[in-house]
């Protein structure tokens, strides 16, 4: 074989510096890909999620991650608000107390009247 032929096959260009660049590039693609298909959407549903349950307050009717639907009755906050916070949830005839990051969503706000509170 040639020279050129046998510089090929072993991953040196002839030119000498696109060979070394090009997997830097291939990298630098792959991480571009995997930041703005999973790393950036999951940093915005993360950033909702803790919005969301910071404005949660008294009354609001809530499930968790767990499937518990309840009504809060009361929030204990520390020195600062975190997702460490407990909420004292009624469910049914029980009383639970729940950690605020394990709130999955809001059912019905505090005030919002449902339609079988009209009826009845």
């Amino acid at each position: 074989m040639t020279l050129p032929v046998l510089l090929l096959l072993q991953g040196a260009a002839p030119g000498g510096g696109l060979g070394a660049i090009a997997p830097l590039l291939m990298y630098a693609a792959i991480f571009a890909i995997f930041y703005f298909l999973l790393i950036r959407p999951q940093q915005k549903q993360r950033k909702a999620h803790e919005q969301m349950v910071m404005q949660l307050k008294k009354g609001d009717r809530i499930v968790t991650a767990g499937g518990l639907v309840g009504e809060v009755l009361a929030i204990k906050t520390g020195a600062t608000a975190s997702a460490d916070d407990e909420i004292t949830v009624r469910s049914g005839e029980s009383r639970l107390v729940v950690e605020r990051g394990r709130i999955s969503k809001i059912a019905s706000v505090s005030g919002a009247t449902s339609s079988a509170d009209k009826v009845a």
